[in-house]
């Protein structure tokens, strides 16, 4: 009887054990998601070009922070449709915060692949036709930065304040930070405008890493909300260019 007994309390104890285990282990991080890097460095590509939503959000998680951008269409819908296509299929995941000015502009878009970037660089489908402006540059609009007339690629940047002499030039917004723009002005801006956008094109995100270690990146961005249209309702130092790609 006894040995029956000590043999019923070890089985117990081989059954009990283990979920005692699990419930001890600490919580997995969800794990990042895989980009497809061919898919992203080839815009011509039929998943790069799909008409966006006539409102949407793409949600954004960074090192530091999680901010939300809404999107509206009608303000420029080659600069929606654009960025639509950019966020849904992960280009800017681990893209670096390259550019902070405080009180002007947060700039990023540039791969962390050089040869993503080089691809974009080289395809004749890279570059977009300008959108009409027809929001103004204020505090939280989000624009895609550009190299000159019908240039705009994947650069973008959050607008930190009233920079309403941008719209004169063919900066348009198409959409604003609805959520998180206390998170979009703590990004690290210690690197100003140091980091070298040719250096970024060649050498990407290890350039980065080396010289300027902390700057922020994104972790993920990812399209969170799908809407259908509701019923009822100068130079380089002073506007947010990119490096010609």
């Amino acid at each position: 009887m006894r040995l029956t007994a000590l043999l019923a309390v070890l089985m117990l104890s081989l059954i009990t054990l283990p979920a005692c285990a699990q419930e001890d282990a600490p919580a997995q991080e969800p794990a990042e998601r895989e980009v497809d890097l061919e898919l992203i460095a080839d815009p011509g590509r039929e998943q790069m070009n799909q008409k966006a939503p006539d409102r949407y959000k793409a949600h954004f998680h960074t090192t530091a922070g999680d901010f939300v951008i809404d999107v509206h269409r009608d303000w420029a819908p080659l600069g929606a449709d654009r960025f639509y296509n950019l966020v849904k299929n992960g280009y800017y995941d681990g893209n670096r915060f390259f550019r902070v000015v405080p009180g002007f502009v947060v700039q990023w878009g540039m791969h962390g692949d050089p040869k993503v970037n080089q691809a974009w660089r080289e395809s004749e489908a890279a570059r977009i036709r300008d959108d009409t402006v027809t929001q103004s540059n204020t505090r939280g609009k989000v624009v895609f930065a550009t190299s000159g007339r019908d240039a705009r690629t994947t650069q973008l940047f959050i607008n930190y304040g009233d920079n309403a002499r941008l719209d004169d030039m063919g900066f348009s917004p198409f959409g604003e930070v609805s959520e998180g723009m206390d998170v979009a002005e703590k990004i690290e801006n210690k690197y100003g405008e140091r980091p070298d956008q040719r250096m970024i094109h060649m050498a990407g995100n290890e350039y980065l890493n080396d010289q300027f270690p902390d700057l922020d990146h994104i972790i993920s961005a990812t399209i969170v909300e799908d809407e259908a249209e509701d019923a009822g309702e100068g130079d380089a130092q002073d506007t947010p260019q990119d490096a010609g790609e």
